[in-house]
């Protein structure tokens, strides 16, 4: 058995706090269904305060919060533009073609962000040739850019210009406030730059499940129909809905430590020979790794970090992907680094 387990594949892992649980008990409920869940009321309303819009819905997932966007804004046929590695084109199975019936006009930023130069090149004319171009989707933080940062001002530049053109803009915002507590501002200096929003509480804040959607209230009510095309309609979901305040509330603040962890990982693995670590220009707590220096592929450094018990995502050929959390402490961080130094010890003695 290794000494400790130091499991860096996601902020997904983490797990509910006390506080958290003992929300979860005492929460009243209701049939959400009827709009009649208390605490899921309770949470939409925080949510939407919390960005700035109207109104919000709960969902189970971030996927699923992201397809209900997509069908509240578009129409089958119609074509979204979005980031090249955007998580919404690359990881979430497709929903935009084969649940939304959408095409994908994709740009290639840099660190995951683009220009509204580089949104005007991608832009189509007027013309029944090709689809009609209704819906800009951002991401921020950026999940395949090492969890890169739009500043409000760059959001700002792309979003006019979209707008401006007759597209909606939502942005994915799983880990919005990462980028908030990253640039020292409040969430709603995102979101007042979107039509729609979608932010996670389960991705770094601790609850065990749910994306909250938001927006106007005539879009929120396109997106309650579209949940419940998908399957995502609730009963008593306050239950877990609770957890969800207590993460808007209470743990956000404290990702400022996740961050300084990324950080120190990055600095630790970049000194050891061989090894690539970068990190977004605004750092967060994602960290992608290249071994390529070593002559490793990205399951060969996989291989070689579970039995110590360094968990991690791959990204290959040669690269995993890291994520620091709540339950990765300095500590964690230096043990990790200690291992690895051992490994690459080895293998050139």
């Amino acid at each position: 058995m290794p000494e400790r387990t130091v499991d860096l594949r996601s902020d997904t892992l983490t797990m509910p706090t006390e506080t958290m649980l003992e929300a979860m008990r005492r929460a009243p409920v209701g049939d959400d269904v009827y709009g009649e869940d208390p605490t899921v009321n309770a949470l939409e309303e925080l949510a939407a305060a919390r960005m700035g819009m109207e109104a919000a819905i709960f969902v189970p997932s971030g996927t699923m919060g992201n397809t209900c966007a997509l069908l509240a804004h578009t129409h089958a046929g119609e074509e979204m533009v979005v980031e090249d590695l955007a998580h919404i084109y690359n990881w979430e199975a497709g929903a935009y073609a084969n649940l939304a019936g959408l095409t994908v006009r994709s740009v290639r930023g840099e660190h995951g962000i683009f220009t509204a130069a580089q949104l005007e090149a991608a832009l189509r004319p007027d013309n029944p040739h090709f689809p009609r171009q209704t819906l800009l989707c951002l991401e921020n933080t950026h999940n395949n850019a090492a969890g890169a940062v739009w500043t409000p001002a760059q959001m700002e530049a792309v979003s006019s210009l979209a707008r401006g053109r007759g597209l909606a803009v939502h942005l994915d915002g799983a880990r919005i406030f990462n980028a908030a507590v990253a640039l020292g501002v409040d969430a709603r200096e995102f979101s007042r730059h979107v039509d729609s929003v979608m932010f996670c509480v389960s991705k770094g804040l601790s609850a065990p499940v749910g994306s909250l959607v938001c927006g106007s209230r005539n879009f929120i009510e396109r997106a309650y129909r579209a949940r419940k095309q998908l399957g995502g309609a609730m009963r008593q979901a306050g239950v877990i809905a609770a957890a969800g305040i207590v993460a808007i509330q209470q743990m956000t603040a404290r990702l400022a430590e996740d961050h300084a962890n990324a950080c120190r990982l990055c600095e630790g693995l970049n000194k050891i020979p061989g090894i690539s670590a970068r990190q977004a220009p605004v750092p967060t707590n994602i960290i992608l790794v290249d071994v390529a220096g070593l002559g490793w592929t990205s399951a060969e450094l996989i291989s070689r970090w579970k039995p110590a018990g360094v968990l991690c995502n791959p990204r290959p050929p040669s690269g995993v992907r890291l994520v620091t959390h709540r339950h990765i402490s300095a500590a964690d961080v230096d043990y990790a680094l200690e291992i690895t130094r051992e490994i690459v010890e080895k293998k050139n003695p």
